[in-house]
Formats: C-alpha cells, sequence, structure tokens
C-alpha cells in the first residue's frame, strides 16, 4: 500500500457529461475510505502550471445531490496548450513541462487522478513520467474512442442526444416528406452516429472507417419509397469523408481547421439525384452538454472508485476501463498512440445491415429474401 495522504483529480480534453460524477466519485472513496484530501486541479494541465497555482480543496460539503446531475465539469477544462509545445503570444512554442512538474510539488500532491480522453491521457501520461509522478486515468469521450474500454464517461449522454434529435426530425420529415441528414460528432470513429443512428431508426448511417458511395445512399432512399415511406433519416459522423475521399473541415478564428460540412455536402449532391427535398441539422455541441444518462452517472461513479483504489494499491500508469461488463484496469501504455475505431465486423455494423440500414461498404442495399 503507497503512503497517500494529498491526491489531485483534473479534468482534460473536450467536456462531457458524466465529469462532475467522476470528480464526485474521487472524492467521495477517497475521504470516506481512505482519509485523504483531496484537490481538485482547474482547468486541467494549467493548474500546476499557473503561478500562484489554480486549484480548490475538495471537501464533501461541495457535494451535495447536485454535482451527479451536473453536465460539464466545475474544475473546467482545456484541449489547448500542450505543455511541451506551448504556444507564446509571439507565435513560437515553449516546453513548460517542468512546470507541471513543479507545481505538482508545490500542492504537495502524492498522486494524481486525471480524467480525460486518449490525447489528454497521452499528454499527462508523459509528463508523470518525466517527473516521476504517481497518476491513474479515468477514460471520458463522446467519441467512445479510448482504447481497451468499451465505454468512456459521456457517450451514453452523447447517444442519447442524437436519439432524441432523430425523434425530433422524424415527425417533421414524415410531415413534409423530406430526407433529414443529422450530422454528429465522433472525429475519425463512428461509434456515435452508429449506435444513434440504429437506436434512432435511421435509414442510412455513414462512419468514417467504412467507405460509402452516393449511389448506395440513394439506393436506400429509393427502397424505402417503393415500401410507401416517403422521408428518410440520414445520420452521418462529422469526419466522414465525400464519396471520393476528399476531407471536409472549416477553418475557425485562429486558423484551427476542424472537421464540419459533409452534412452539407451530403444535402448538395442528393438533392441533384433524387426529387425529395433535403435538409440538414448539425448536431454540434448539445451532445457534450445536458444532464447525464443513468448510465454515465454509473460508469463514472465506478470509474472514480476504481481509481482511487488504484492509487492505494500503489498502481499507478494504469486506466481504469469497462470491459465484459466490468471495471477493470489497464496500462495507460496500451491506451495512448491510437483511437478505438469502428469494427467493420463490429457486432453493431451487423445489426445495422440486418435492420436494412445501410452503412456503406458497397453500392447495394440488402437483398429481401421471398417469403
Amino acid at each position: 500500500m503507497s503512503e497517500i495522504h494529498r491526491l489531485g483529480v483534473l479534468t482534460s480534453g473536450g467536456d462531457c457529461a458524466g465529469l462532475n460524477a467522476a470528480i464526485r466519485a474521487v472524492v467521495h472513496r477517497a475521504i470516506y475510505t481512505y482519509g485523504w484530501t483531496v484537490y481538485g486541479i482547474r482547468e486541467a494541465n494549467m493548474g500546476l502550471m499557473s503561478r500562484p497555482l489554480d486549484y480548490q480543496e475538495l471537501t464533501l460539503d461541495l457535494f451535495q445531490g447536485n454535482l451527479l446531475r451536473m453536465g460539464g465539469t466545475i474544475l473546467g477544462t482545456t484541449n489547448k496548450g500542450d505543455p511541451f509545445a506551448f504556444p507564446m503570444p509571439d507565435g513560437t512554442t515553449k516546453d513548460r513541462s517542468q512546470e507541471f512538474i513543479e507545481g505538482f510539488h508545490m500542492l504537495g500532491l502524492d498522486a494524481l487522478v486525471v480524467i480525460g480522453g486518449d490525447g489528454s491521457l497521452m499528454i499527462l501520461d508523459k509528463l508523470c513520467q518525466q517527473g516521476g509522478l504517481a497518476m491513474v486515468g479515468i477514460p471520458k469521450t463522446i467519441d467512445n474512442d479510448v482504447n481497451q474500454t468499451e465505454f468512456a464517461i459521456g457517450f451514453s449522454t452523447a447517444i442519447h442526444v442524437v436519439v432524441e434529435a432523430l425523434d425530433r426530425l422524424q415527425p417533421t420529415a414524415s410531415s413534409h416528406h423530406r430526407v433529414m441528414i443529422l450530422e454528429v460528432m465522433g472525429r475519425d470513429a463512428g461509434h456515435i452516429a452508429l449506435s444513434g443512428g440504429i437506436a434512432g431508426g435511421a435509414d442510412v448511417i455513414l462512419v468514417p472507417e467504412i467507405p460509402y458511395s452516393l449511389d448506395g445512399i440513394v439506393a436506400k432512399i429509393e427502397e424505402v419509397r417503393r415500401e410507401g415511406r416517403r422521408h428518410a433519416l440520414v445520420v452521418v459522423a462529422e469526419g466522414c469523408k465525400t464519396a471520393d475521399g476528399t476531407p471536409l473541415t472549416v477553418t475557425w478564428a485562429g486558423k484551427q481547421a476542424r472537421y464540419g460540412g459533409i452534412g452539407y455536402y451530403l444535402s448538395e449532391k442528393l438533392a441533384e439525384r433524387i426529387d425529395t427535398e433535403v435538409r440538414v441539422t448539425a448536431l454540434g455541441h448539445v451532445q457534450r452538454g445536458g444532464q447525464p444518462t443513468a448510465q454515465d452517472r454509473l460508469l463514472a461513479s465506478s470509474f472514480g472508485v476504481h481509481a482511487v483504489d488504484l492509487v492505494a494499491a500503489g498502481k499507478f500508469g494504469r486506466m481504469v476501463a469497462w470491459q465484459d461488463r466490468g471495471v477493470v484496469d489497464v496500462p495507460i501504455s496500451s491506451v495512448v498512440g491510437g483511437s478505438r475505431l469502428v469494427d467493420p465486423d463490429d457486432a453493431v455494423v451487423h445489426t445495422a445491415r440486418g435492420l436494412g440500414i445501410y452503412v456503406g461498404g458497397d453500392n447495394t442495399v440488402p437483398v429481401k429474401q421471398s417469403a
């Protein structure tokens, strides 16, 4: 057992629902079971790089029942400012990693629990290895693309938002006989589009991992029409390329390129080939917000408790994960350096195809068997 007295916890990378539930679980387990003092580090790694340090002690009186239900993170977060190449005002970059390590020691921390996605965990793991700091990771991302875990905090809530959007789009699509395209988040992974599209009754689901054709989409819409339904729902992941393989990005302020525009590309291409009106909804950041689902609250609570137990046992350099209907822990080294993408042979893809949903892969839709 490691001698732990002061535990730090931070959230890093993009926000999502369930982060506060994870923080709550860390604090409850650390105080109730082990009697430790817990410090929340504000604004991800920036809290330990700031001078003075930016943090707050997390005590039980802060958790009066509402935090379990709150989206976002009370500690703040950022997905900018890599400490190893920190952007400076003059346009140069500076290695500020040592400032993070010094901040850890200035606060007198014995260990750190990091709640982050694959990119955040990679950076924080590298920082902690450089400084010899004790760290345990908790996976969170709506994209659900962290290696070695079947689910990450935030994914369930994001899917719920997608399904709710499809539930609202279907009646208006039916009323006006339209094709409704819903563009969802996920970066290079199609987990949100695939799971949300199946649960929301989509006719077409496009993900970055599986090539598609415009012929295949049109064929599915025509099949739906032959069945007597004059509307269709299309879900597309933001990281999907055009039919000829061209990536689509939008440049925002600061010249940062981000995924965006695939929904409108599909709308224009389909409008040229079908006589049905096509409309587009880009769901965007509403997938990150709102109250966490029960599944996300349960997952975050389980992860938080297990992470603190790993700290108590001195098992550092590990990330908690969900595998085979339970919480396990894996080496962070097996997590970083890659993303868990949709496997074209995955059971969820098989389910989509079994329901007659067009998910790409060829130009055809499933052939109906005669009775």
